[in-house]
């Protein structure tokens, strides 16, 4: 595959409007700020361990905005997090800063499903300036991986025990469709499935939209949260907190009510007031 399937077409991502010293001091990063494949993968490492997952805003029917401004006050200077969409926002604004090329992507999750979904989430594939393959960032998953992972048939990437592999698969008409594979207790599994369509921060908008106010959308339902890291990765789904090691054993728990914001503060690095929490847990989107 060559470069050029995969150019920035520097449509709406503003990266002139984000503070680029607090995202850095946000996500741990005091390396190199240049455009090359050592800096993507530090980038990509500190946002994936240090900005956690969270709808907490869509379940309480709160707006989501996309603006640059509005994601970082949310994301970097605020003790939250966000979804796919928030994250690969503020992602692909500190890659433009920096230099980098990038095309957005738009993927749809599978985890095995052997139906079409609809195309709900929010990748990158990046070029750095010093390597000429493409690698695909997912940052807004909540479960990793750690670093991209080569966009290439077949590669295979394991990063402090999690695995992961890309494939390429041709439909009836000869196009090209990539999934990302994660490997699990049962084995290989197909996470979700993209093209190399590009996206802009409109189609975004209109993707975020559906995820976070369409009444079949899971994440209007009830709390997720997930914090990753090359040890462990943390999830809560409603009050159910599960961990899973990269070797796949997998623990679970209940968390009382009276739990729950301590919980997300001290494990996930999300700080909600209390009356948030009582909404949460009392099960009432309702908006201030």
């Amino acid at each position: 595959m060559t470069t050029t399937a995969v150019r920035d077409r520097g449509d709406g991502w503003h990266g002139d409007l984000l503070d680029l010293d607090a995202y850095l001091a946000r996500i741990g990063h005091t390396g190199e700020r240049a455009p090359t494949l050592a800096c993507l993968r530090a980038v990509h490492r500190g946002h994936t361990t240090s900005i956690p997952f969270e709808n907490v805003s869509a379940v309480l029917g709160i707006p989501l905005p996309l603006d640059i401004e509005s994601v970082q006050d949310k994301l970097v200077r605020s003790p939250r997090g966000g979804y796919c969409y928030e994250h690969v926002t503020l992602f692909a604004a500190a890659l433009k800063r920096l230099g980098f090329r990038f095309t957005a992507l738009s993927g749809r999750v599978s985890l095995g499903a052997d139906k079409i979904l609809p195309a709900t989430h929010a990748l990158l594939a990046v070029t750095p300036a010093d390597d000429d393959r493409t690698w695909l960032c997912d940052v807004g998953f909540g479960g990793g991986p750690l670093e991209p992972v080569e966009l290439a048939d077949g590669a295979e990437s394991e990063f402090d025990g999690w695995r992961f592999r890309m494939e390429r698969r041709p439909d009836a008409q000869g196009f090209a469709h990539w999934w990302l594979h994660q490997y699990g207790p049962e084995g290989w599994v197909d996470r979700h499935t993209f093209t190399l369509n590009p996206q802009y921060r409109i189609d975004y908008v209109v993707g975020s939209h559906y995820v976070g106010t369409h009444p079949r959308s899971p994440f209007v339902k009830r709390l997720f949260a997930q914090r990753f890291s090359a040890t462990r990765h943390d999830q809560i789904d409603g009050l159910t907190w599960s961990t899973t090691l990269p070797d796949g054993t997998r623990t679970e728990s209940e968390i009382g009510p009276g739990d729950l914001q301590r919980v997300l503060r001290e494990d996930f690095g999300i700080d909600l007031d209390a009356d948030v929490i009582t909404r949460l847990t009392a099960g009432r989107p309702d908006t201030p």
